[in-house]
C-alpha cells in the first residue's frame, strides 16, 4: 500500500485541472521535499534487493531438477509476487507520493495491485503450508496426491482468487458515491478530478471487513494451526521413529522439521511485516477521531513492501537446496573463474 495512499488525509476533490506554470491546463507539479527524497530513496533501495533477489529465487527453481517439487512451485508464485511489488507496486507508490491529480477510476487503478500482490502472497503461504502438512501427514501418498498438474492449478486458483479480491473496489466497493457528495456538497458540476490518495479512492470498510477479517486474519490463523500440526507430526514421528517412503524415517522427517522451520519463519516474517498497517487501518475505521503518528505509518508501509525483499535471504540463509543452487547460478554465470570441474561438482551436490 503506497505511503502517501494511507496517511489519514481528507477527501480532496479538485475541479478540473489545475493551471501549470506555463498556463497550459497541465497538472500542476508538487516539488519534492526532502522527506519525499528520503522516503523515495528508501523505497528504490527495498526495489532494488527485491527485484534481482526474487527473480534468483525463479531462476534457481526453473534450472535446478531439484528444486521443482510442488512447495518450490509455490515458493516461485510468491517470488513472482514479490517480483512484481518491487518493479510496480513500489513505483506506483513513489508517483503516488508525490500527489498526482487523477481521475478517480485511475487512481483505483493504481492502488489496485498491492492488493492482488498481498493476496496472493497470503494463498501461496497457505498453499505452502498445506503442502508440508501432506508431505508429513501422508508420505507414502505424497507424490501420488499432489501432483505437477494439480500443483499448477492450485497455483492459477490462487491467482483467480486473488485478482478477484484485490479488483473488487473496481466492481464497485469504493468511495465514489462518497466522493461525488462532497462534490455535490462543493456545489459544483465540473468534472472533477482527485489528489490520488488511497483512503480517498478505497473503502476502508473494504480494508478492514472484506480485505482483513476475511482475506488476511483467517489464512494466516490456518497456518499457525497448520504448522503446528506439522510440527506436532514430525515430532511424533520423529519419536515413534515408524517407516515411511523413505529407508531411514529420522533421516526423512529430520529434512521435513528443518524445512517446515524455514517455511514457518517466511510465514512469521510475512505476518510481523503486513500486521502492523491493517492495525492502523482497523484503528482509522473504528476510531475516526484517533490520530496515528505519520512515522508509524511510514514505518508499517516499509515494513510491508521489504518484506518481498526477505524471503531470498530466508531461503539462502536457511534452505540447503537454495543456497547451493544460488551458488550454482553465481559461479556458472556471474564468476569468471569458473571451470566446468567446479560447476558439476556444485550440480552434483544440488542432486
Amino acid at each position: 500500500m503506497p505511503v502517501a495512499d494511507r496517511l489519514p488525509l481528507p477527501l480532496q476533490v479538485t475541479e478540473g485541472p489545475q493551471k501549470g506554470p506555463g498556463g497550459d491546463g497541465s497538472i500542476m507539479a508538487h516539488p519534492v521535499s526532502a522527506f519525499q527524497a528520503a522516503y523515495i530513496s528508501i523505497e528504490v533501495l527495498i526495489a532494488l534487493v527485491s527485484v534481482p533477489g526474487n527473480i534468483l529465487v525463479i531462476w534457481a527453481v526453473k534450472m535446478n531438477q531439484a528444486l521443482r517439487d510442488a512447495t518450490f512451485c509455490f515458493i516461485v508464485s510468491l517470488a513472482v509476487a514479490d517480483v512484481a511489488v518491487g518493479a510496480l507496486v513500489i513505483p506506483l507508490a513513489i508517483i503516488i507520493n508525490i500527489g498526482p491529480q487523477t481521475e478517480f477510476y485511475s487512481c483505483l487503478m493504481v492502488a489496485c495491485p498491492v492488493l492482488i500482490l498481498t493476496e496472493s502472497s497470503i494463498l501461496a503461504l497457505l498453499a505452502i503450508a498445506v503442502d508440508r502438512y501432506l508431505r508429513v501427514k501422508i508420505p507414502v501418498r505424497y507424490k501420488s496426491v499432489v501432483t505437477p498438474r494439480r500443483a499448477a492449478v492450485a497455483i492459477a486458483c490462487c491467482w483467480i482468487v486473488s485478482f478477484l479480491v484485490g479488483l473488487t473496489p473496481m466492481f464497485g466497493w469504493n468511495n465514489l458515491n462518497k466522493m461525488r457528495r462532497t462534490h455535490e456538497l462543493n456545489g459544483s458540476h465540473a468534472e472533477f478530478v482527485i489528489k490520488c490518495q488511497f483512503e480517498t479512492v478505497i473503502s476502508m470498510e473494504y480494508m478492514v471487513y472484506f480485505n482483513f477479517f476475511v482475506w488476511v486474519l483467517p489464512p494466516l490463523l490456518l497456518m499457525l494451526l497448520i504448522y503446528l500440526e506439522v510440527f506436532n507430526l514430525i515430532r511424533k514421528q520423529l519419536n515413534k521413529k515408524v517407516s515411511s517412503s523413505s529407508n531411514d524415517p529420522q533421516k526423512y522427517y529430520g529434512k521435513e522439521l528443518k524445512i517446515a522451520k524455514s517455511l514457518a519463519l517466511v510465514l512469521f516474517l510475512f505476518a510481523l511485516s503486513w500486521l502492523p498497517l491493517h492495525v492502523l487501518n482497523c484503528i482509522t475505521l473504528f476510531c475516526p477521531s484517533c490520530e496515528t503518528p505519520h512515522i508509524l505509518t511510514y514505518i508499517a508501509i516499509f515494513l510491508t513492501h521489504g518484506n518481498s525483499a526477505m524471503n531470498p535471504i530466508v531461503y539462502a540463509f536457511r534452505i540447503k537446496k537454495f543456497r547451493t543452487a544460488f551458488l550454482q547460478i553465481w559461479n556458472q554465470y556471474f564468476c569468471c573463474k569458473t571451470t566446468k570441474t567446479d560447476s558439476n561438482t556444485i550440480a552434483e551436490t544440488v542432486n
